[in-house]
């Protein structure tokens, strides 16, 4: 799609906006640019950060994350990742996953001689009472199997990272998968903030009151109780990754 559109509900970011003029440069990262697609603004969607970086050959930081109470969820897009993460050293392909919890030391390189592409979501962590700190979490999309959603057959599934009932974690990044033809057959509406960015495949997706067409890069901000449904469309399945805000009483 071609039209980037903000409303009080919703907002649409479409990847053919996501061009050099609108990269951000961060301190301490060498060769690396980002496209800020998220960022909590004050009565609309207040929870998290989400990023789509680029590193460079030789890009990356040895002090990602300046605040010490952020956490930090990573997924590989394209190219190839060095995550050193204590005194461990992870090589990340596309489809790679990992959760860094607060407080954690890690760095993040590009070793090779083509650009990586990771989606990077930063999120202030909010303690539970009585809950330790979650452990780090290195997987891959194939390790992870699809949950069916209730009475789809399959068609609407979830690759859930972590356990959804571990209520040490505040908040998920899971993989939404659609066949052709699949939906979301209501109008779903929560207290969940989300960030949606299409990997694969077309869909018209309900936002608030409106019908949208998504494709590939297209990324969708959703405040908290914006009605939403889905619809797959084209011939391949239509797959997101997918941000939540869990686990946690609201702050009054």
């Amino acid at each position: 799609m071609g039209t980037a559109i903000f409303t009080d509900a919703y907002a649409v970011i479409p990847a053919v906006t996501q061009r050099d003029i609108v990269t951000s440069f961060l301190p301490g990262w060498d060769s690396t640019r980002a496209w800020i697609l998220a960022r909590p603004l004050s009565g609309f969607a207040e929870t998290f950060a989400q990023y789509a970086i680029e590193l460079g050959p030789e890009g990356g930081s040895n002090t990602p994350e300046p605040e010490m109470d952020a956490q930090a969820i990573l997924f590989v897009a394209h190219g190839t990742a060095h995550l050193t993460l204590g005194a461990t050293v992870h090589v990340m392909t596309p489809g790679s996953y990992a959760y860094i919890p607060p407080g954690a030391q890690w760095t993040l390189w590009n070793r090779e001689d083509v650009p990586c592409g990771i989606h990077w979501v930063r999120k202030r962590f909010v303690q539970g009472d009585g809950l330790t700190l979650p452990e780090p979490v290195i997987t891959h999309e194939t390790d992870v199997r699809a949950v069916p959603m209730p009475g789809t057959d399959g068609a609407w599934a979830t690759q859930r990272f972590v356990d959804p009932l571990d209520l040490r974690h505040d908040c998920h990044v899971n993989l939404v998968n659609f066949l052709p033809g699949a939906r979301i057959p209501f109008a779903e509406t929560h207290v969940m903030e989300h960030g949606l960015y299409v990997l694969q495949g077309t869909a018209e997706y309900l936002l608030n009151t409106d019908w949208v067409s998504v494709g590939p890069g297209d990324f969708m901000w959703l405040r908290a109780f914006c009605p939403q449904a889905c619809i797959a469309t084209g011939t391949e399945p239509f797959r997101y990754l997918l941000y939540k805000d869990v686990n946690r009483h609201v702050p009054l």
